[in-house]
């Protein structure tokens, strides 16, 4: 007996099948981004660490992975980080080198950031939670970045709110009501229709020049819905938010397709190969079914679509 422990992980399995992705989830660590001439942002974040694993190798070193995420972070303090996606493309990369077998490493986290916001009516200040979104992918080939976000907001269904103008149209007409004075009602004070709850994650690729604003990216997310939620809401801040949102009703396409004018809008920078997700799902009040849409697109794509090319 020399001491040494054996490497069971290193030898070959029963069954010589090879695996994408091996790893270790619900790894919760705190990250602290740092910001120019204010304190840094600091976010309890859950990371996925993965790589791939060939078909002559049992096991995966799962500890390297551990050590990879701890040695990042410390790093971070002696060396600044100033995006999320960045501490994922740094941990991916050293996976990448540690593990000399793999071909594919993967880290990726999601953190709840809290925003400060103001009410709309009463214009008082309240807080807010988003979920922010890093993932990295490192290859042979280089290092793909994302960063992105998960948003709540609030939605009404069009062709609900079609129907109880129909309704009210009638009513008004029974009453004797002249029609343009229907017409002007109808402008102004919009239907009721059945809401939902609207849960917008839009993730986009980046390399990082310039860098995609987090703020901004939230921003987009939120108004691809019929409406914002807020934490805090008095009576005229919940007249405010059922009025705007009864103002903009959206399926949930129209959120999706909302959220890809908004980054093209919002971030003309991007390049025309930078992949854009964007998803959205609304919690059905009426029924018990969920309702949802996605689209994964390269920028030059979507710009092309809505020139109507």
């Amino acid at each position: 007996m020399d001491g040494q422990l054996p490497d069971v992980q290193a030898d070959r399995p029963a069954v010589t099948v090879g695996l994408n992705r091996v790893g270790v989830t619900s790894v919760d660590k705190l990250v602290k981004i740092a910001r120019p001439s204010k304190r840094p942002i600091v976010l309890m974040a859950e990371f996925e660490v993965f790589v791939d694993l060939p078909g002559w190798r049992k096991g995966a070193d799962m500890s390297r992975n551990m050590e990879v995420i701890d040695e990042t972070l410390e790093d971070a303090l002696e060396e600044p980080i100033y995006r999320p996606e960045d501490v994922c493309g740094a941990a991916a990369e050293r996976l990448l080198e540690r593990h000399d077998y793999t071909s594919q490493a993967i880290v990726q986290m999601e953190a709840t950031y809290m925003t400060r916001d103001e009410t709309p009516a009463t214009r008082r200040e309240t807080q807010g939670t988003v979920d922010v979104i890093a993932r990295a992918t490192a290859t042979e080939d280089g290092t793909a970045e994302a960063i992105g976000v998960r948003v709540t907001g609030m939605t009404v269904c069009p062709c609900s709110q079609g129907m109880s103008e129909t309704r009210a149209r009638d009513e008004l007409r029974a009453l004797d009501v002249d029609r343009e004075t229907i017409d002007a009602f109808l402008e102004t004070v919009p239907q009721p229709g059945h809401s939902q709850r609207g849960h917008a994650t839009l993730l986009i690729e980046t390399d990082g020049t310039p860098p995609v604003d987090l703020h901004e990216l939230i921003d987009v997310a939120r108004d691809s819905m019929s409406g914002r939620i807020y934490n805090l809401a008095k009576r005229p801040d919940e007249d405010a938010m059922t009025y705007d949102a009864h103002s903009d009703a959206k399926f949930v396409e129209d959120c999706v397709r909302s959220m890809a004018e908004g980054v093209l809008d919002s971030f003309p920078h991007l390049s025309d190969d930078t992949m854009i997700t964007m998803r959205q799902v609304n919690d059905e009040s009426i029924h018990q079914h969920n309702a949802q849409a996605e689209r994964i697109a390269t920028v030059a794509t979507l710009r092309a679509e809505r020139n109507g090319d």
